[in-house]
């Protein structure tokens, strides 16, 4: 242990003597090492971020709807009744099936009109968003009460700061009592894709304001089906209820979400690697200098030699000063890059929701990168200096 440290009070005094040809050389890894840590640590917690809101929604079922690019679109709407057919048909593979509505519409309340979007819902639900005030719908409910539930910031528009549970609102011309009032999701990526103000009405009192197609089934199919074959299955009813030409198709949204991230993450490598090119650079920079500082000190190698210094103990005077110019590259890199993903999580988690910046790994990554670096660009250097001659770097 004391002829490690000695080492590396040693590599410090080398590196101090020459600070700023070693800053420059440093520089390369500063750049690297911050650069990477800033994609990966901004684009993993937006992935955290994502995630976690995304997984608040549960599992979103399949979604089976008319193919827009056949023929004749209208002639394969899919109706009301479908639901129940099919249900009766497939009962070992759907859990659940229900027709579902997603539509825009003007909704008066308090004395406030305003449009937004509004979509049908059931008492089957596996989402896990969290209600602000009220309750879910229930079996009841579904019996075609006029009842609805609202996100809290479509409840402020219309009521303020009163309660929003009890009172009225009008929907396509049709009296709706709120039950329930559901918390704002966070992040402004998905209130931008769903509003952050909208309706939900249960499917039965949905069809009476809104008669005729609706306009895709919902459903969950039971554990172990494939989703394939019930595709097909059910393609192949709806083709026997609208005729052979009619086309449809199927939206897994979990896969959808999984296809998401995984994007994402192929982004973030892909950015990341930009920064890894960098850090190639930065060990050769280190490279080179360490062979200018083996060239400069042949004869300090020399002497050390000569009063009984072995080969080892020169390769490890070398390697070390490699492996700590690494290192103190890739520790200012790292707070750069820190303080550039603390910088930016108040747009990210604008963006995505809350959004958990995993500080280990990118500290694991940090340290591991620059000491990967520093051993592999100055072993060579390292090597060469505890092969030389003592004679020959005597005489030099």
């Amino acid at each position: 242990m004391s002829r490690l440290f000695a080492y590396l009070t040693e590599a410090f005094e080398a590196i101090w003597r020459n600070r700023t040809r070693s800053f420059l050389t440093m520089l390369g890894m500063i750049i690297g090492t911050s650069s990477i840590i800033a994609v990966l640590g901004i684009s993993k917690a937006a992935s955290g971020g994502i995630n976690a809101t995304l997984n608040s929604f549960g599992d979103q079922g399949i979604s089976i709807s008319p193919d827009p690019n056949q023929d004749d679109p209208n002639a394969a709407a899919i109706q009301y009744r479908d639901a129940r057919i099919i249900a009766d048909e497939l009962p070992d593979e759907i859990e659940h099936i229900e027709p579902a509505f997603q539509r825009f519409f003007t909704i008066r309340a308090n004395g406030v009109t305003y449009s937004t979007f509004a979509a049908s819902a059931s008492d089957f639900y596996r989402d896990s968003l969290t209600l602000h005030a009220g309750r879910r719908f229930n079996a009841s409910d579904m019996s075609g009460a006029h009842v609805c539930a609202m996100t809290n910031s479509l409840a402020m528009r219309f009521f303020g700061t009163s309660t929003a549970i009890g009172r009225e609102v009008v929907v396509g011309g049709t009296r709706f009592t709120v039950n329930g009032v559901y918390d704002n999701i966070k992040g402004g990526f998905f209130n931008s894709i769903t509003g952050s103000d909208f309706l939900v009405i249960p499917y039965p009192a949905f069809h009476e304001i809104a008669p005729g197609p609706v306009d895709l089934l919902l459903l969950y199919a039971k554990p172990g089906v494939q989703i394939g074959r019930l595709s097909d299955q059910i393609f192949t009813i709806l083709r026997r209820l609208h005729g052979p030409a009619a086309k449809y198709t199927t939206q897994d949204n979990n896969a959808q979400t999984q296809a998401f991230e995984q994007v994402f993450n192929i982004i973030a490598i892909g950015l990341s690697g930009v920064g890894g090119v960098a850090l190639v650079v930065a060990g050769i920079g280190i490279m080179n200098i360490m062979l200018v500082s083996v060239t400069e000190r042949t004869k300090e190698i020399g002497l050390r030699k000569s009063i009984g210094a072995s080969n080892r103990d020169i390769l490890w005077q070398f390697l070390l000063e490699a492996i700590l110019l690494s290192l103190l590259g890739g520790g200012i890199g790292t707070a750069i890059g820190f303080a550039t993903v603390l910088g930016a999580y108040g747009a990210v988690e604008s963006f995505v929701g809350p959004a958990p910046i995993p500080y280990l790994l990118l500290m694991s990554i940090a340290v591991g990168f620059s000491t990967l670096v520093g051993c592999v660009f100055g072993t060579y250097p390292a090597y060469r200096a505890s092969r030389l001659d003592p004679i020959v770097a005597l005489r030099s």
